[in-house]
């Protein structure tokens, strides 16, 4: 693509010497509102919120659940890349300024007509009906306030909003908030729901056991207390759930800051200020299970948020019958802050703890590198012992009561092939170790894994179930609220399997039954498959094609919904009288329907084929007149 020979150079020298500077900063008021400008704006999410599956890195502006509302540039600038998609952002335009910002405005319904006209222009060149470009600087500039799109609900949108995102010079997200927009007003400060207290350490303890527990603050005139006292024993940390709200909106958003103070003042400060689209899925070791902010240093955290980052940040020890009074104070963008005031009792360890009832079977739990045994008291004794290779420990129980013994193991000493309880032989279904940041290959009969340097968060225990039958296996690893970094690569010999390997892929399952593509290749006995996700996995033949009904078919355009059984759509290609025809998508409503390069009528032949990601393949044919 040439570049624009009218595009002023001193945009590119203001780029350069201000990209270097200055875009590491938001400056107020070089940016005006792309919604309403000067209009009050309510928001349904905003920056550093904690999302079920992401975290978010923008702001979402309402339209009143209607869509069409005038998109605006918020700076001058051009067009850095543009998108035309049914999933993620959907369709979306990227601008770069020449402060060295991009800003992104995501879900469109349509861009403007200049933009439209060169997208749909690209699109027939490549025929394809989704397509991402990057325009040189300059061959499509914008001015500050030019109306750029119109708000839709495209991509993964649960309903007609803009996402809009300003990202520094580095393409890192930063809080849209610190631009000042005058017509989104907050005068709240965040909410504390949740306290969690948890061990850092094999010896550590709240309440007297190794255990996670949740506490919930309680209004204190303006600030919150945790009315109980906390015992804890060893090193433990902090996790808070939590949101803040904006004036005249009920959503509960995200807020940046969170700084933890002792009797004698700061101790340390969480800033949520900029997220690395590189290490995005780092947020899900950041939180516990995307509810909780963890308030304690971790080593294999790729964010940089905490001031200062050391092993030692976030993790207190009480020595026991003293007291430490701990403060933390949430604050939003808007400066509006909240206080959470709780206090910790250093406690000696105490090997006669209540622990429940007994189980019926031994319970395993894990938490990062320890493993935890809950098994009923018997009459042979409570000394267990671990087999770990050629070696057997012998183990005391952690802690105990005239019901039930607890064991702890930290299985960086190893993973136990079994465990003797006295009462009965537990066989975990621990099948390696995967250190993080390096690649590993673990092999048995019946499962190889691979991983990557950038694969895990942190240090793998793998933990694996086989179950199902020979025609339907299940296979399990670890549990879906465990997370990956990128993908691993499963390789899963399912020996017996007599189904149809030609259209047999692998599905998660999830606990309702729900089945979603993953795919694989088949090697002999084997399937082997990449995810990026834990959980159930099963195999499903999807031999059924899709389903295609005309909605409309004239010399105007045509229009079908598609559907799919089972795998879900790949992908589909039109043709007219022989021509590529471009077809947009909206997966939420299951309909394509056609954009035409000119003016002129259809005419001829029509000839629809729909992909499924399993490999089937339907076709419609007709013919406008």
């Amino acid at each position: 693509m040439k570049s624009n020979k009218l595009f002023p150079i001193t945009l590119f020298l203001s780029l350069f010497l201000c990209s270097v500077a200055s875009a590491q900063l938001i400056e107020k008021g070089y940016f005006r509102s792309p919604v309403k400008p000067g209009s009050r704006n309510y928001l349904s999410g905003n920056f550093s919120e904690l999302r079920p599956n992401h975290f978010h890195t923008g702001l979402d502006y309402k339209f009143g659940g209607v869509e069409g509302e005038p998109i605006y540039a918020v700076a001058d600038g051009w067009v850095h890349r543009i998108k035309i998609s049914s999933f993620g952002y959907g369709n979306v335009i990227y601008l770069k300024h020449p402060s060295g910002h991009i800003t992104l405005y995501g879900h469109l319904r349509n861009f403007n007509p200049k933009l439209s006209a060169w997208m749909r222009q690209k699109m027939y060149e490549a025929k394809l009906n989704e397509l991402e470009l990057s325009p040189e600087p300059g061959e499509l500039p914008v001015k500050k306030g030019e109306l750029i799109a119109n708000g839709g609900n495209t991509g993964s949108s649960g309903g007609p909003h803009l996402h809009f995102e300003i990202r520094d010079s580095l393409d890192r997200a930063m809080d849209p908030l610190l631009a000042g927009f005058s017509e989104i007003l907050d005068n709240i400060p965040p909410t504390p729901q949740k306290i969690a207290i948890v061990p850092l350490e094999i010896d550590s303890r709240v309440n007297g056991k190794f255990q996670r527990i949740e506490v919930t603050p309680v209004l204190s005139g303006s600030s919150y207390r945790i009315p109980e006292t906390i015992r804890v024993t060893g090193k433990v940390g902090l996790e808070i759930q939590s949101y803040d709200k904006l004036d005249g909106a009920e959503n509960q958003n995200g807020f940046p800051k969170f700084e933890v103070s002792d009797e004698n003042g700061l101790l340390y400060t969480l800033d949520v200020n900029r997220v690395d689209f590189n290490f995005t899925r780092h947020f899900l070791l950041h939180t516990h299970q995307n509810r909780f902010t963890r308030l304690y240093h971790q080593p294999t955290l790729k964010f940089d948020f905490f001031t200062p980052n050391s092993p030692g940040t976030g993790a207190f020890q009480v020595e026991a019958g003293q007291k430490k009074t701990l403060q933390i104070r949430l604050t939003d963008a808007y400066k509006n802050s909240r206080l959470v005031n709780l206090t910790l009792t250093g406690a000696d360890l105490d090997s006669t703890v209540a622990d429940g009832a007994a189980p019926a079977k031994a319970q395993t739990s894990y938490f990062k590198h320890h493993m935890k045994i809950r098994v009923a008291q018997t009459d042979k004794g409570g000394l267990a012992k671990f087999f770990i290779g050629s070696q057997i420990f012998e183990v005391l129980p952690a802690y105990q009561d005239a019901q039930t013994r607890t064991y702890l193991w930290d299985l960086r000493f190893g993973i136990p092939s079994k465990i003797d309880l006295c009462s009965e032989v537990l066989i975990p279904d621990l099948i390696g170790h995967f250190p993080v940041g390096k690649e590993h290959l673990h092999a048995t009969d019946k499962l190889r894994i691979k991983t990557e340097v950038n694969s895990l968060l942190e240090d793998l225990y793998l933990r694996v179930g086989h179950t199902g039958t020979s025609d339907a296996p299940v296979l399990r690893l670890q549990e879906p609220t465990e997370y990956l970094w990128n993908p691993i690569e499963v390789t899963w010999n399912v020996n017996g399997y007599s189904g149809d390997k030609s259209r047999t892929h692998v599905y998660q399952r999830a606990a309702n039954g729900a089945r979603s593509f993953v795919g694989g290749e088949w090697v002999g006995e084997q399937i082997r498959f990449k995810t990026r996700n834990f959980g159930s996995f099963v195999l499903g033949v999807d031999n059924v094609k899709p389903t295609i009904a005309p909605i409309r078919v004239n010399s105007q355009g045509i229009r079908f919904t598609i559907k799919d059984n089972l795998s879900g759509i790949q992908k589909f290609e039109a043709f007219v009288d022989g021509k590529w025809v471009l077809m947009r998508y909206e997966h939420k409503q299951a309909v394509i329907w056609s954009e035409k390069l000119d003016e002129q009528p259809l005419k001829g032949s029509v000839l629809l084929k729909v992909y499924d990601q399993a490999g089937n393949v339907a076709e419609w044919k007709g013919t406008i007149s």
